[in-house]
């Protein structure tokens, strides 16, 4: 019985091509995987700092520029880059295509800047794949409901790939990028810190939405969706086509394909963020909506939340909010103290968010015991807390992050040996 043709999608970041010679590199990377039998498609970011660069020339012409127009012109660094790979991979031999995601299409809404896919024709894609040609995908982009060129958000040429690999059917999108692996916890911080095989979406999803930066929060939602298997792995490194099996990166995949399942997959923590406190407020029906309302109008997202109500009968609320809306959110509520009827607006933008993320806190009591009571050892003050199902964070003063991050990591008994 012949064998099935494995079908990839190989996504490479801004990093991976930064350059010609790595754009190179690339295309031979992909050869790799062309010689190796399998169906490839590529989805390409910009080269590095092109975004940057285009983003800076809308905002010097006019800060309130039209979206619309942005999307134009910020789209056309990951055209550049499709179009340099291809003509990479012909100059080795292979044959390859570019393609915008007008062209394909991919379809998304008019949320121009920060649009949604909602939907790929993947059909064109396939018979190329079929044929022996590899599309070379520029990533970030889509086309809204007027035609119009549209963005997906920085960060967004993961989730362009993901979406192609589930209307290609891919076996599995490989993501490369400059680490070779979804790491315990920032290896920058602890040495010890182990290379995970495997990962769960749900593990996956949580640590991206806390601070891990490997991959964007859309993807792994995209992929968690859509069951599209994951590989996070370096542009980097030497090595062939990699094989099921022998895979030399860490895989995002379904719980159900994780044998033993770790009570804590990883530690991570976020620096992007600013705590403020609405204190002496009248303890009164409504008074969270008249607080939060406000900030939701003006699209400032609150994270953590923490209620208390003192012996005086008033109302203390603490939330923490992105440092990039910070200013704004304290402006929204100086307007509105009226209204509120609060006594004090204190904030702290020198904080940070520790996280312990693991499917296995579902059948293990103890997880948030066990870090209360490791930083409590290194008198390090909790100022907040949330949970979920598979998740504990706090927020502590910034200035021990790396030690909440090496205590709780040799804690949870995630040192390597």
């Amino acid at each position: 019985m012949s064998r099935r043709v494995p079908r990839i999608v190989m996504k490479f970041g801004g990093t991976s091509v930064a350059d010609l010679d790595r754009i190179r590199a690339v295309a031979a990377r992909v050869k790799q995987q062309v010689d190796a039998g399998a169906e490839v498609a590529v989805v390409v970011s910009a080269m590095s700092g092109v975004t940057n660069q285009l983003v800076g020339y809308c905002q010097s012409l006019s800060p309130l520029h039209d979206a619309r127009e942005y999307d134009a012109v910020v789209a056309t660094g990951e055209q550049v880059t499709s179009g340099l790979l291809a003509i990479a991979l012909q100059g080795l031999g292979v044959d390859a295509r570019s393609w915008h995601g007008w062209q394909i299409p991919i379809r998304t809404d008019d949320a121009h800047g920060k649009a949604r896919i909602e939907g790929i024709a993947g059909e064109t894609l396939i018979e190329q794949m079929q044929a022996g040609i590899v599309p070379v995908v520029a990533g970030f982009q889509g086309v809204g409901p007027d035609n119009r060129v549209t963005t997906l958000g920085r960060g967004g040429s993961d989730t362009s790939a993901v979406a192609i690999a589930a209307a290609v059917r891919a076996d599995r999108c490989d993501i490369y990028t400059d680490v070779d692996g979804i790491y315990t916890t920032d290896p920058r911080i602890v040495a010890k810190a182990r290379k995970l095989d495997k990962i769960a979406y749900e593990e996956m999803l949580e640590l991206a939405s806390v601070g891990a930066k490997v991959l964007q929060t859309r993807s792994v939602e995209l992929a968690m969706k859509e069951r599209v298997r994951v590989q996070v792995l370096s542009s980097f490194t030497d090595g062939g086509a990699p094989e099921e099996g022998s895979l030399p990166g860490s895989l995002v995949v379904d719980e159900d394909e994780i044998v033993e399942k770790e009570l804590v997959a990883g530690i991570a923590y976020s620096r992007d963020e600013a705590k403020i406190s609405v204190r002496h407020v009248p303890d009164r029906p409504g008074i969270a909506a008249a607080i939060f309302g406000p900030l939701t109008a003006a699209n400032v997202n609150v994270d953590m939340i923490v209620q208390s109500t003192g012996a005086d009968g008033l109302t203390n609320m603490t939330f923490t909010v992105g440092k990039a809306d910070f200013a704004r959110a304290k402006q929204v509520l100086e307007d509105a103290r009226d209204e509120i009827q609060y006594g004090e607006l204190q904030t702290d933008s020198d904080v940070v968010k520790i996280s312990v993320v693991g499917i296995g806190m579902r059948s293990h009591a103890g997880v948030a015991a066990t870090m209360f009571r490791t930083l409590s050892e290194r008198s390090i003050n909790i100022q907040v807390i949330s949970t979920s199902e598979i998740k504990v964070s706090v927020l502590v003063a910034s200035e021990y992050t790396e030690l909440a991050v090496r205590a709780l990591h040799a804690a949870y008994g995630l040192d390597a040996a």
